[in-house]
């Protein structure tokens, strides 16, 4: 037995927030019978219908994306650019676990499973990202320091996990850093690096927990192993 919410959002129909106001708000039935109280569990096996349409289980799908710029991380858009789900073929009705900018690039990962996206967006999760950042200067060894030993950011403290300068270009006057953060925030390294005077010219995400790119080029993907799908629950 589930929660009704959470059989609905694990069917890749919706997120577990929009299926729990579809109940409140009268659309759902189970068996024939009206549903507008949450907590209610159901069998798999129970006939779920939603706006007068019955739901089916949806073969869960995963996929790993080396996202271009330029491209949206959502499932839609109300400006009609394109999006991550717009670059992989499938009917399943996917959607990305956390966001990439626009003009960040790298590894993001796609699913129609909600159980495994709320597991991994949870803040307790502590899933570790490892970005490249292209810095507009070279960074000084003082900068490199107050970095890595975590700065305030909006009232909250940054400790990269990770941190280390792979590159400096003195003609440039440019540096590539490789930084790694369990921090989920929005614009956050963009945000810690010009906490200090930095712009970030250049974004990508290399690796997210275990996984990495590895030979994908930019907008291509690949489907993940059960093996890996069992470890990122894990």
């Amino acid at each position: 037995m589930e929660r009704l919410q959470k059989v609905i959002a694990s069917s890749g129909y919706t997120s577990r927030r929009k299926a729990e106001e579809l109940i409140k708000e009268g659309k759902v039935k189970v068996n024939g019978e009206l549903v507008k109280t949450l907590g209610v569990k159901v069998n798999l096996s129970d006939d779920i219908e939603i706006a007068g349409v019955h739901l089916t289980a949806e073969k869960k799908e995963y996929y790993l994306l080396n996202k271009p710029r330029g491209v949206i991380s959502s499932a839609h858009d109300d400006k009609g650019r394109k999006t991550v789900v717009d670059l992989i073929e499938t009917t399943a009705r996917i959607y990305p676990i956390g966001r990439l900018d626009y003009d960040t690039t790298g590894l993001i990962i796609l699913t129609n499973d909600g159980s495994l996206a709320q597991r991994l967006a949870h803040p307790k999760a502590k899933v570790e990202k490892t970005y490249i950042a292209k810095l507009n200067k070279i960074l000084t060894m003082e900068d490199f320091y107050k970095i890595k030993n975590g700065l305030v950011i909006e009232g909250r403290k940054v400790i990269p996990t990770r941190l280390k300068i792979r590159s400096k270009d003195k003609e440039k006057e440019t540096s590539l850093i490789e930084i790694a953060i369990v921090e989920g925030r929005n614009h956050i390294i963009k945000k810690l690096f010009a906490y200090l005077g930095y712009d970030v010219l250049k974004l990508k995400r290399e690796s997210y927990d275990f996984l990495t790119l590895g030979n994908l080029k930019s907008g291509e993907y690949r489907t993940l192993s059960l093996k890996e799908v069992k470890k990122l629950y894990r």
